[in-house]
């Protein structure tokens, strides 16, 4: 009976997954690979799903480009989308494009836009899903430009199966850079968003160039062309539009108007694989970042940080922001016995026993205590992050051999005197009136705590080449500035480290 009662408590227990597959899974990339996958059974419904997944596993249209470029009109999409293609090979998919098509829909989108109505929105929906399985887009990828125009387009087409790998956004407003969260996404593909103030936007309007031969758009002062007939062309098109110019200015407002009315839902849409960049700055530096970012690969990994930097880094408030954020588990390696000795496992039972008899705890027995931590259900699922250890060279060669190797590693840099500095107004030795009111037993206090930070600093200098060494692929980041701004540079290299590597 007893034995039927403990395997029924067994069954419920949550099951827990072995450390070794979170590592495996970030080296192989199995979680990108699985939601890739799931998320192509979802749309297709296959009738054989084996069958199906077989032949997804071996297509090699699986890195290709596919790129929903959004943003106000006047951004500079349409030259951005171009240059694009030509660097990626994709195909250019704009709304003139789709309304070429020689098909029902096509014929009836044309017809509407002749009569300058508004293509309603499944049929739209239906151009782009047909034009994007054509083997030209389906091969070589594709730049969808402008498109789509409303949060329920963009749904429409996630839920026909075009679902982009990169959503841009360029902008001159400050926006955030890229929506994300450490540990999971809903969707694996991610866009990029082009914006820009009101006045930045008239004024790239009102110096507009277009070549009627070739369709490139050029700009009077930012971008003019360099070929002679080109400039020659598109001058006589300029003056056709600079005739017009009031009239134009007024069009963009309620274009701009309509736009600002339905980002917020596009944008949403695609929040989780969406890049920001901002369109006020050389059309050049624009296409540098786009590029950059479409060469990047989205994949998820469990975060295991290590922070490590001398006494006074701040390594215990970063680590505790960090954690707070993005929900991880603040391991601090100088509080674990205190954690295990409260623990019921074996491991404390060991711990309990030397600290009762006034015993240090032997390095083979904390490292017990370190390893059976990280090894809890807590830290496998949501990650964590480590400071106040390695303590030396030993222990860091340890942790890159074990089941729990850290796979992003920041250095805290600090010198030794602002580490004094720090540390002494940490325990109020900077301020010299307490010093000469405190009593001569505090001063022996205050004296012996500096010499152990100066003790600790010493060690930490010691062994800092050899971490490196560890540790060759750790990120250094000035400590010697406001912990916020601290923060955000460990955040901004975390989010990159996470998320992106390079094809």
């Amino acid at each position: 009976m007893k034995k039927a009662k403990a395997t029924m408590e067994e069954s419920v227990q949550p099951l827990r997954v072995p450390p070794q597959m979170s590592i495996y899974a970030d080296q192989h990339n199995i979680i990108h690979l699985v939601q890739s996958m799931v998320s192509s059974l979802a749309v297709e419904q296959p009738g054989d799903p084996i069958a199906y997944l077989l032949l997804l596993l071996q297509d090699s249209s699986v890195h290709v480009p596919r790129v929903v470029l959004m943003g106000p009109p006047a951004v500079g999409k349409t030259t951005l989308a171009r240059r694009l293609c030509a660097e990626l090979g994709a195909v250019h998919v704009t709304m003139e494009t789709l309304l070429d098509q020689e098909s029902a829909s096509g014929e009836r989108a044309r017809r509407l836009a002749l009569e300058q109505q508004e293509v309603p929105d499944d049929l739209l929906v239906d151009l782009i899903q047909a034009r994007l399985k054509r083997s030209d887009c389906f091969n070589t990828g594709w730049v969808l430009d402008g498109l789509p125009q409303t949060r329920l387009q963009a749904r429409s087409l996630q839920q026909g199966g075009v679902i982009p790998k990169h959503v841009g956004k360029v902008c001159a407003l400050v926006f955030p850079a890229t929506f994300v969260r450490l540990t999971r996404y809903v969707c694996t593909r991610p866009s990029v968003l082009l914006d820009a103030g009101e006045d930045v936007l008239l004024e790239r309007h009102r110096g507009r160039m277009l070549d009627p031969l070739t369709g490139d758009v050029y700009h009077e002062t930012f971008a003019r062309p360099c070929d002679e007939a080109a400039a020659a062309r598109c001058g006589a098109d300029r003056r056709t539009v600079t005739a017009g110019a009031g009239d134009g200015d007024a069009a963009l407002r309620a274009d701009l108007q309509r736009y600002r009315c339905k980002v917020t839902g596009m944008t949403s849409a695609y929040r989780h694989i969406l890049k920001t960049l901002d369109a006020d700055q050389p059309t050049a530096h624009v296409y540098q970042q786009a590029v950059a970012f479409l060469r990047t690969r989205r994949c998820s990994r469990t975060p295991r940080v290590l922070l490590l930097g001398p006494p006074g880094s701040g390594k215990r408030l970063q680590a505790k922001m960090l954690a707070d954020k993005y929900k991880m588990v603040d391991v601090c390696c100088s509080d674990l016995l205190l954690w295990a000795e409260a623990d019921p496992s074996a491991v404390g039972e060991e711990v309990r026993t030397y600290l009762q008899h006034n015993r240090t705890v032997p390095e083979s027995v904390t490292l017990k205590v370190f390893e059976e931590r990280l090894e809890r259900s807590d830290c496998s699922q949501r990650g964590w992050i480590l400071h106040h250890l390695p303590c030396d060279l030993e222990h860091a060669k340890h942790l890159t051999h074990s089941l729990n190797a850290p796979n992003r590693v920041f250095f805290l840099e600090l010198t030794d005197d602002v580490c004094l500095q720090r540390t002494a107004i940490k325990h109020n030795l900077a301020d010299h009136s307490i010093q000469a009111a405190a009593l001569p037993g505090d001063a022996c206090e205050c004296d012996d705590k500096t010499r152990l930070v100066t003790q600790a600093l010493a060690v930490y200098r010691t062994h800092t080449a050899g971490l490196q060494c560890v540790f060759p692929d750790g990120v250094h980041v000035d400590a010697d500035q406001d912990p916020q701004c601290v923060f955000e540079a460990l955040d901004k290299q975390l989010t990159m480290q996470t998320h992106t590597h390079q094809h």
